[in-house]
């Protein structure tokens, strides 16, 4: 089992950004893929982004040129920059990991993940 703590969040004016972490306790030298999802209230959970083991990406049509996953390894840290925020980004934001080959884009259920972070507030006023 992968442990994940996410830190970051944050209240924000429109417009502005956050940068979100996501520090996971092991990164494997199999293939794997992390996520990004986030939870608005009386919603599904939402992929945001997500990034695998060849750091292949994987951005929702919703923050595609607005926010930006990566990496490093070095430190167990996944980061989630997140630009020109809207009041819709509003949300608790959750990393999750789980095994996986190929495109990312296959693994933006939150079904497919077991292994999940407890989540960080990111709240964005008009």
């Amino acid at each position: 089992q992968v442990q994940l703590v996410e830190s970051g969040g944050g209240s924000v004016q429109a417009g502005g950004s956050l940068r979100l972490s996501c520090v996971v306790s092991r990164f494997t030298d199999s293939s794997e893929c992390v996520t990004w999802f986030r939870r608005t209230p009386g919603k599904d959970l939402e992929g945001v982004a997500a990034i695998n083991t060849y750091d292949s990406t994987w951005l929702a049509a919703s923050v595609k040129g607005r926010f930006t996953i990566s990496k490093d390894n070095a430190k167990n840290t996944l980061t989630l920059q997140m630009d020109s925020l809207k009041p819709e980004d509003t949300a608790r934001y959750f990393c999750a990991a789980r095994e996986g080959r190929g495109n990312p884009a296959l693994y933006t259920n939150p079904a497919q993940y077991t292994d999940w972070g407890q989540g960080t507030q990111v709240t964005v006023s008009s």
